[in-house]
């Protein structure tokens, strides 16, 4: 190893130390995870309750109905990441970390590994119980064996990859607002911003009459294409498969990422 890399590694570590104990000891983190994860949980709880699958028989996925809840803690989650970044710029902290750490992509680098450490840990409860609330809630709406559905469990292959796809989803919110946050610096238009293009584009997608424009906003959506990850049945139905609409989230999430090192690098703290 180089003298050049060691310096960089430890470089690396003292950073991940320090957005580490940015990250525990702001007052809205622990708050913001729980909610995320109690909103996840709470919604996918309430979707499972609520469908029914008649004696007829149905065309649900129940795992993504499990899974539903995802769609709102994921708002939580961008909040979170925005606040990671912009709470700095607001009080001036980010001129004190860029003295004692003056390679800027290291905070950055930093600063997304331990956001994404946070919400994958996040990700995989608030997953992993929703899955669990409905394996016991969807039998008793007619979600048997009867009608064509096995309980919910990993043991099954498109089960794991809806439920490790749905925790990576998380994190890719995760760095599309962190990326954002850093382009924008201000909570308010990062958050907007966000949201805007998590929930606006489908309401889009939905105004626009063609079929064949409507197809190629829902392979370019942001949330559209990240959720496919999510569907276990009628695959060839969707506009894009399960993992090509999760790599479209993270092409938006490195592409926020990437505007936000370079203004970063452009700009003074």
């Amino acid at each position: 190893m180089s003298s050049a890399d060691g310096a960089w590694r430890g470089g690396f570590g003292r950073a991940l130390r320090a957005e580490w104990t940015k990250l525990r000891t702001a007052g809205d983190t622990v708050r913001l995870l729980l909610l995320a994860v109690t909103l996840t949980v709470a919604v996918g709880c309430g979707t499972a309750r609520t469908v029914k699958c008649p004696d007829t028989g149905c065309n649900q996925d129940a795992v993504k109905l499990a899974l539903t809840g995802v769609t709102v803690g994921q708002a939580v989650i961008a909040v979170l990441a925005v606040l990671a970044v912009s709470g700095e710029y607001g009080t001036g902290m980010i001129r004190t970390t860029f003295t004692a750490m003056p390679n800027r992509l290291t905070v950055l680098t930093a600063k997304a590994t331990v956001l994404a450490t946070v919400v994958l840990a996040a990700g995989t409860v608030a997953v992993l119980a929703s899955l669990l609330a409905g394996r016991h809630i969807l039998p008793g709406n007619g979600f048997t064996e009867a009608h064509g559905y096995a309980p919910l469990s990993l043991t099954d292959g498109p089960t794991l990859r809806a439920a490790a796809g749905s925790v990576l989803y998380l994190v890719l919110i995760a760095l599309l607002g962190l990326g954002v946050a850093t382009a924008v610096r201000e909570a308010a238009p990062a958050i907007g911003i966000v949201l805007g293009l998590l929930y606006l584009f489908p309401v889009v997608t939905q105004v626009v009459n063609d079929p064949e424009w409507q197809r190629h906003l829902q392979q370019i959506s942001p949330m559209t294409a990240g959720l496919a990850v999510q569907a276990t049945i009628r695959l060839h139905e969707m506009p894009i498969g399960p993992w090509a609409g999760l790599s479209v989230l993270a092409t938006w999430a490195a592409a926020a990422l990437l505007v936000g090192n370079l203004l970063l690098h452009r700009r003074d703290a």
